[in-house]
């Protein structure tokens, strides 16, 4: 068991984080459909969208909030334009800004967009003037008069050689310009509100526009005038015209008219057929309650944006609630999901088997399921309220939530997709239910704490709903008035015998699960108590409080063990880690802290959050760490691996997973002493990340030199076997040089193999000549296995066994190690990496070799052994102990 007591932590650090990215505005896909631009404050950002990660940011040196901003066709120029009434290009590749200018607007720039030869720029300001820049050379081309209001949309004609501009402002009106004379052609009306989007149609003759009158237009740009008025009775932010070469029967397509999707206030894609004026197709959202459609009322999954992704035949939509989705054509299945604003986090939990998952609540009444490693989301709907708590079951598929709506919903996860569905609810508390725990050791039951004072112990339906089903009642089993003010946390112990709960009342209670009588109260905090949480292994309960502290109670005496103090706030949430030996604690002042409660010490704090922080758990490996916080942060955390490098000198040097340059510099500076030999050691290695890896395979070219030496050799050793346990071969030949450092090591530890198995085959004769000792007056078969029989006190007389012993095989196997082992110090004087050094086949076969044939050793002195013996022949006795624990007979201890 001691070999595999898992080390105090002592650091994490941020893996991944989930950040706000876009918060409203214009959102626009590149060329290639492989990133996402959004506008979020001041700053514009780039998001993969195989990854979901932010992988570029575009920020304004002065901080004003960006107003519109256009990436070119060919996904090269990105041009922002802020309040600040100045437009900068980018090269958004390398976050660098390559020119800036002013915009000549007398007011910020509302709209703008390149043509498709990425040359010109159109600008729409809310001076109601349009103006039209040569980005190559530099200079405005056109200033466009005669608009009303803000110019809220420009939009160049497909075909270039038309040299055609359309805009819209707020008069409600469409203009055509002629670029050749810089005059307006003509004004489409037929809106009576401001119109949102424009679509062509592939052969650039027919024009489809969309406004919040609830209609769309189609239009002849030939006769330029309106050809079909098709009424939608939903208003309309975005319209996408389907390409006629595709089949889309899925989508109701039947003919081979012009059919346009749109995306309004009804949070739901519909198909229309331009002809007739009918809709085709409208899409149904599964797991969803019906929209709020009353007027004014604007619901959080109404579709702000509608986006075309022609190359992989997808749509993208953009809700009022900052999420993206994106569909697949023409089943229009749901393939990603990102979260733009996530708001408050209230509560974030690991979810799935291997915590590939994690589900969060926030500051509304949907859930949120991520994927950690594309950070796709998918959103739960059944509360009516905020949701306030989650805990998940064991095995991790399966997780309750509550709510201000004073009801609990149970929820379970298909481990092959990773769709979620609701399989039960229950309702029953009179006030917002703020907490609930599963049940630890099976799927059985569930606790609810609530604002209402009371607990109550809910059954789960047995069996649950198949996917598709509705949700079954549960009914509460037992209830009981716990606390004389609201119920902030509730626990259960890790064998589902007992529950606790914290409360506003400044106490936190030990009840009974079997008919949840009450076993004590602990009291001690000065004010209410927002946390509690079991030991998963010794006797005791810890409590976070809004008192700044932390307390371990003994659950038999209910008495304070400890107290933690370090938050300069109240402490929010705790939990154990490294094996109930260690705390980790997130608190009001947005600090998490790293606690030891053997030595009452605060290891470590971390400081990654600008507000409160609500949301802590620890991954079912204790290997990773998630916070949430009122900064809409969500921050994934990952144990480092600590690597301690020492010399001759033994001079020390700490790093993390994050210092690995620093790390591989000084390892090269180093290794210039040639004096001595660097010793890798690791200290920490529960799940290293990517970097920490890369400088263990780093490590692999010292350690073919190291692996020459008898002395180093184990050391070379260590850091291979830290490589495969956490890589398989083929994920480290992928890095470069790696093939050429293992076939060097090879050869060498072949031959280590080989001389550790002749040692072990010549320690053999140190149990046989044990075996045919026999102590003077004992009798004639000592029982090796009674230890309390036996006499191991030095003797001063030994009597040896008449039987001759043969000795035939001994000297010749001596001889051949002994030239094995000449051989290494030849290489080991080569290499001029040590100073010489006696191996241990060698001080093994010098011991033997002074032995008398009879097989009494000279060297022995009233029953004492020699003290020329080395530590590394202790060692290979020890091992040779070990071999044949197997035989009873041949197990001895060597005094």
């Amino acid at each position: 068991m001691a070999g595999n007591t898992l080390p105090f932590k002592s650091n994490y650090a941020v893996s991944s984080k989930i950040e706000p990215f876009y918060k409203g505005g214009k959102v626009q896909i590149s060329h290639d459909e492989q990133y996402i631009f959004c506008t979020c404050g001041p700053r514009v950002n780039i998001l993969q969208i195989d990854t979901g990660k932010i992988i570029h940011s575009i920020e304004q040196d002065d901080q004003e909030d960006i107003t519109s901003f256009s990436l070119s066709p060919d996904d090269e120029i990105l041009v922002t334009a802020s309040r600040a009434l100045l437009l900068k290009q980018w090269d958004w590749k390398q976050e660098k800004c390559t020119r800036s200018w002013r915009a000549i607007h007398n007011v910020p720039v509302a709209s703008m967009t390149f043509d498709c030869t990425s040359t010109l720029l159109a600008t729409g300001g809310c001076d109601g003037t349009i103006k039209l820049w040569d980005v190559v050379k530099q200079y405005c081309t056109h200033n466009l008069k005669g608009s009303s209001g803000v110019v809220h949309l420009v939009e160049f004609h497909p075909d270039i050689s038309r040299l055609q501009l359309f805009s819209s402002s707020v008069d409600c009106g469409i203009r055509i310009w002629d670029l050749r004379t810089s005059k307006c052609i003509c004004v489409l009306e037929s809106h009576y509100s401001a119109v949102t989007s424009l679509a062509f149609s592939p052969d650039g003759q027919t024009l489809v526009s969309s406004g919040r009158d609830k209609i769309c237009s189609v239009w002849d740009l030939k006769k330029k005038a309106v050809k079909r008025t098709v009424p939608v009775y939903e208003a309309v932010e975005g319209v996408v015209v389907l390409p006629g070469k595709s089949d889309y029967s899925q989508m109701g397509v039947k003919g081979e008219g012009l059919h346009f999707v749109t995306a309004g206030s009804k949070g739901v894609l519909r198909v229309w057929d331009s002809s007739s004026a009918r809709c085709v197709f409208t899409q149904t959202l599964p797991d969803a309650p019906a929209l709020n459609t009353e007027e004014g009322d604007l619901d959080p999954r109404s579709l702000m944006h509608l986006l075309p992704m022609p190359q992989s035949n997808r749509l993208a939509t953009v809700t009022a609630e900052h999420n993206i989705l994106i569909y697949q054509m023409p089943a229009l299945t749901v393939q990603q999901q990102f979260v733009g604003y996530n708001d408050d986090i209230l509560d974030v939990k690991f979810l799935g088997k291997d915590d590939t998952h994690i589900v969060v609540s926030t500051n509304s009444s949907q859930l949120k399921v991520f994927e950690l490693a594309t950070n796709s989301c998918q959103i739960l709907y059944g509360h009516t309220d905020t949701i306030l708590s989650i805990d998940v079951f064991r095995k991790g598929s399966m997780f309750a939530s509550c709510a201000k709506d004073k009801s609990l919903r149970l929820w379970k996860m298909d481990l092959k997709s990773g769709h979620v569905h609701c399989v039960a609810q229950g309702s029953g508390h009179s006030n917002a239910v703020g907490s609930v725990a599963c049940s630890r050791l099976k799927k059985g039951f569930l606790v609810s704490g609530s604002q209402d004072c009371t607990i109550k112990l809910w059954d789960l339906p047995d069996p649950l709903p198949d996917v598709g089903c509705e949700p079954v009642l549960m009914t509460a089993r037992l209830t009981e008035r716990a606390h004389d003010k609201d119920v902030n946390s509730v626990t259960i112990s890790p064998n589902d015998k007992l529950l606790a709960s914290g409360s506003q009342d400044r106490t936190a209670k030990l009840w009974s699960l079997a008919d949840m009588s009450l076993l004590g109260v602990f009291r001690g905090h000065s004010r209410g108590v927002w946390c509690v949480q079991f030991s998963p292994v010794d006797q005791v309960l810890a409590t976070a409080s809004a008192d700044g502290s932390i307390k371990i109670w003994s659950i038999q005496e209910f008495s304070c063990l400890r107290t933690f103090d370090g938050h300069d706030a109240s402490v929010l949430k705790v939990i154990f880690v490294s094996r109930g030996t260690q705390l980790v604690s997130s608190g009001s002042d947005g600090l998490v802290k790293l606690w030891t409660i053997k030595t009452n010490e605060c290891v470590k704090t971390f400081d990654a959050h600008q507000d409160k922080v609500w949301a802590l758990h620890g991954s079912s490996k204790d290997d990773l760490m998630v916070t949430g916080s009122a900064d809409s942060t969500i921050t994934l955390w990952k144990v480092t691996l600590i690597i301690k490098i020492k010399t001759k000198t033994f001079e020390m040097f700490y790093f993390t997973h994050n210092e690995s340059r620093i790390y591989m510099q000084t390892l090269l500076k180093l290794r210039q002493d040639q004096k001595g030999i660097l010793h890798v050691l690791v200290h920490c290695v529960r799940s290293p990340g990517s970097s920490c890896l890369h400088c263990l395979i780093s490590v692999l070219r010292f350690s073919v030199v190291w692996n020459t030496n008898s002395r180093s050799c184990l050391d070379a050793q260590a850091v291979l076997q830290v490589l495969l346990t956490h890589l398989s071969p083929e994920e480290i030949l992928q890095y470069q040089g790696t093939r050429t450092h293992l076939e060097g090591l090879i050869p060498y530890t072949e031959r280590h193999m080989q001389r550790i198995g002749r040692l072990l085959q010549a320690s053999m004769f140190l149990d046989y000549m044990w075996q045919k000792m026999r102590i003077t007056g004992g009798k004639d078969s000592v029982n090796l296995d009674d230890d309390e029989g036996m006499d191991t006190s030095p003797q001063s007389i030994f009597i040896v066994d008449k039987q001759p012993m043969d000795m035939a095989d001994i000297p010749g196997s001596l001889q051949q190690q002994e030239d094995e082992e000449e051989d290494l110090e030849d290489s080991e004087k080569r290499e001029e990496l040590l100073d010489e050094d006696e191996s241990v086949s060698t001080s093994k076969s010098a011991h033997v070799n002074g032995m008398k044939p009879n097989g009494v050793n000279s060297a022995v002195d009233e029953g004492q052994v020699s003290s020329e013996e080395s530590e590394d022949e202790d060692d290979v006795m020890e091992m040779t102990t070990k071999s044949t624990d197997s035989d009873p007979s041949k197990t001895a201890d060597i005094r």
